[in-house]
């Protein structure tokens, strides 16, 4: 298929999302440019055999994977770290299709990431993704959420959590926190409805060692008609260790929140 690298070649299309790219104050090299058309070109192939995204309309795939996953640099303290730290470590929790990991590590480098995910098929692609994108910066991991957060080698060993999984809020945190150091944040992509969350949350929060430390609301292009989308980053910082209870053992904190 070469549509992705059609697409690529199509001055229309490259600028488009190099507009929306200005629009979150990010500039890319034509090299990544086309890492992430690769990428588009790979997520529609595979998504025919493999129920990888609802999303596969280019313009849509720009906005409402590429862009969403990229907005992260809205938080202005997080777009700083991502910019100047070397030695930073940022872990994609239930990384589904490669969202936000994989956009923020072809723009990011310098940042080491790793993507979980418990199914193996969606780890297989993302592998044969990364290889194929030529990502050195990426690691994928197929875990459970409940296990990777109980395993040394992950607890509390990452600058920055991520996640754009669909969970609520307290479960999303008894996933994240553990593996945030202190000092660390966990960051959590919302769609509407984010300060209801964040109100029935506030006592997981609390007893997993976190902090609200702020909350980035914005509105996105929807390319499929005229109206906005709103979303909402919700910036927890971890302000001290968690009690070795937590995560919970498989499905607890889902079907039991805090």
């Amino acid at each position: 298929m070469n549509e992705a690298n059609d697409l690529y070649e199509h001055k229309h299309s490259a600028d488009r999302f190099r507009d929306e790219l200005a629009e979150i104050h990010l500039s890319l090299t034509d090299e990544q440019v086309k890492k992430f058309m690769l990428t588009y070109e790979m997520l529609v192939e595979t998504n025919k055999v493999m129920n990888l995204t609802a999303i596969t309309d280019f313009d849509d795939v720009i906005t409402k994977h590429f862009i969403d996953s990229l907005s992260l640099v809205r938080i202005k303290k997080i777009g700083d770290e991502l910019v100047n730290r070397k030695d930073l470590k940022v872990i994609d929790m239930g990384t589904g299709a490669g969202f936000p990991g994989i956009p923020l590590a072809i723009a990011f480098p310098n940042v080491k990431f790793v993507l979980v995910d418990a199914l193996l098929k969606r780890v297989k692609y993302l592998t044969a993704l990364i290889e194929k994108i030529n990502l050195t910066n990426v690691t994928v991991l197929q875990k459970r959420a409940e296990d990777i957060g109980r395993d040394p080698m992950h607890r509390e060993q990452y600058d920055i959590a991520v996640s754009r999984a669909v969970a609520n809020l307290s479960p999303l945190c008894e996933y994240c926190l553990p593996l945030v150091k202190v000092n660390g944040d966990f960051i959590a992509y919302k769609s509407n409805k984010a300060e209801e969350e964040i109100a029935t949350s506030r006592r997981a929060i609390a007893t997993l060692g976190g902090k609200i430390a702020g909350t980035e609301t914005f509105l996105m292009n929807n390319p499929s008609d005229n109206e906005k989308i709103e979303r909402t980053l919700i910036d927890i910082k971890k302000v001290k260790k968690i009690s070795a209870a937590y995560p919970r053992k498989a499905g607890t904190p889902t079907k039991k929140p805090l």
